[in-house]
């Protein structure tokens, strides 16, 4: 059996909160979960409570804190240092995390994330600064490197010289670049060795493995990264992920491994209750954002950074929700499609919502009738627990 989580937004929707929840759906019927990232890297933030301990997963499925093991699939990149951080963290509260990465997976590097960095505070395109952008731009460009390559000690450091040089020509062929010389500094003064004893480090934990089987053995909860509106094709450009963000490589995973047929994937697509956006870029509604009015939201986790800029709230736009719902549509017809609704606590049962360019207020439940899809099941989460999610259909 398998599920998919899908953001229906820009992102920050509850995707961590219901793979939890799916997770734990599993292991009440005594099943073996395993989460699964098909998109993104390190730059996600998915949010889970559990037992009162709570955490940001970055780099490993937010399945974790109830034991289940994550399979990083081809889709994604990896960031050695980010997943050495938050194995100590979890190893610290007394969590044994279980990672299986498949060997073609992308790896970011320092220079990755320098670039990106020094890139994003001339563009502001919204990009995190965790180099995700760039580390596929440099894979694109024949700069590759992989997990595979990370134990291989010669073949590791003649590419992470190449990429060092590759970085330092692509900058010093931009006439008159006001980031150039910081951006160099910042590289000479990158210590490579401490990267490679970063990825030493990881080594002893982490497992390469391509999935075929690994994936034939357990019940899979796919956990997206980031919203279908930041798709890299469906989204508003530049201000994009560089991933697709819809059904699309979840359902390639399973159809690789000969797995669609078994049980046909359920898609779970993720909004809250109101429309938001962490970094720059279109969000509709934005001039009706002071009927919003929160509350129970001090634990936000998204707040203004340096490089995605302000973490923006309004009111939600239920066109926008049917768009996104097309555009996985081209990838997931025919599925069973069910929704689930977070941050209900935060606004309340009664919101403020956006129909073809009029403004409601309605209760949550009467949005389901402005919606296209007819989904099988709807949930409703009134907390940031999986315990807080209840059928509301």
């Amino acid at each position: 059996m398998s599920k998919v989580v899908i953001g229906a937004s820009y992102g920050d929707e509850g995707k961590g909160l219901t793979t939890s929840f799916l997770c734990n759906e599993y292991i009440k019927d005594g099943r073996k979960p395993m989460v699964v990232r098909f998109n993104g890297g390190s730059q996600a933030g998915h949010t889970v409570n559990h037992n009162e301990y709570r955490h940001v997963f970055a780099n490993f499925g937010s399945g974790t804190l109830q034991g289940v093991p994550t399979f990083w699939s081809e889709y994604c990149t990896i960031s050695p240092i980010g997943i050495l951080n938050e194995f100590n963290a979890l190893h610290e509260a007394g969590v044994k995390p279980k990672l299986y990465i498949h060997p073609l997976c992308a790896v970011t590097t320092p220079y990755d994330r320098q670039f990106n960095c020094h890139i994003e505070k001339n563009n502001q395109h919204g990009s995190c600064g965790m180099g995700f952008g760039s580390t596929i731009q440099r894979q694109e460009d024949y700069f590759k490197l992989f997990v595979q390559d990370l134990f291989f000690d010669n073949v590791l450091e003649q590419k992470l010289n190449n990429i060092k040089n590759y970085y330092a020509k692509k900058l010093s062929s931009v006439t008159g670049s006001t980031i150039l010389p910081a951006f160099l500094d910042n590289v000479l003064k990158v210590d490579i060795n401490d990267f490679i004893q970063v990825i030493k480090r990881i080594k002893y934990f982490i497992n390469v493995d391509d999935g075929s089987h690994l994936l034939t053995t357990h019940d899979l909860v796919f956990e997206g990264a980031q919203g279908i509106l930041l798709d890299q094709d469906f989204g508003f450009f530049p201000n994009v992920t560089r991933s697709n963000t819809t059904s699309k490589n979840a359902l390639e995973i399973l159809k690789k491994r000969d797995l669609s047929g078994v049980s046909k994937p359920e898609i779970y697509y993720i909004t809250r209750a109101y429309q938001t956006r962490h970094g720059n870029g279109y969000m509709s509604n934005e001039k009706y954002a002071h009927l919003l009015k929160l509350q129970n939201h001090e634990l936000e986790t998204n707040v203004t950074n340096e490089f995605q800029g302000n973490f923006k709230r309004t009111v939600l736009d239920l066109d926008s929700l049917n768009y996104a719902f097309t555009c996985d549509n081209n990838f997931s017809k025919g599925l069973t499609k069910n929704l689930v609704i977070t941050c209900v606590d935060q606004t309340g049962e009664d919101i403020h919502a956006t129909v073809d360019g009029g403004l409601f207020k309605m209760k949550i439940s009467e949005i389901l009738s402005y919606l296209t899809p007819t989904f099988d099941k709807v949930y409703v989460s009134r907390g940031d627990s999986m315990n807080d999610i209840t059928l509301l259909r």
